[in-house]
C-alpha cells in the first residue's frame, strides 16, 4: 500500500511538473523577450524566477507545488528502500 501511494506521488508530481513548466514556457513565447521560452525549456528554474517577476505568482506557485511534491516522493522512496 506504501509503495502505491508513493508512486502516485511521483507520478503526479512529475506529469503536474511536466504540464506547468511546458504552459509557463508557452506563457513566456507569448511576452516578449520570446528567448526566454526556449531557454525555460533547458534551464527550468529561469521559467519560475521569470514568472514571478512578471507577476505569474499562480503558474510558479504551481510549479513550485509540483516540485515539493515529486521531491517528497523521492524522499519517501529513499526512505522506504
Amino acid at each position: 500500500m506504501r509503495d502505491g501511494i508513493i508512486m502516485g506521488a511521483l507520478v503526479l508530481g512529475l506529469a503536474l511538473l511536466i504540464t506547468v513548466h511546458v504552459a509557463l514556457a508557452f506563457r513566456l513565447l507569448l511576452h516578449k523577450p520570446r528567448w526566454r521560452a526556449a531557454v525555460a525549456l533547458v534551464v527550468p528554474p529561469l521559467a519560475v524566477i521569470w514568472a514571478l517577476r512578471a507577476g505569474w505568482k499562480g503558474i510558479a506557485g504551481l510549479w513550485l507545488g509540483a516540485v515539493a511534491v515529486y521531491v517528497g516522493g523521492l524522499i519517501a522512496a529513499a526512505l522506504v528502500s
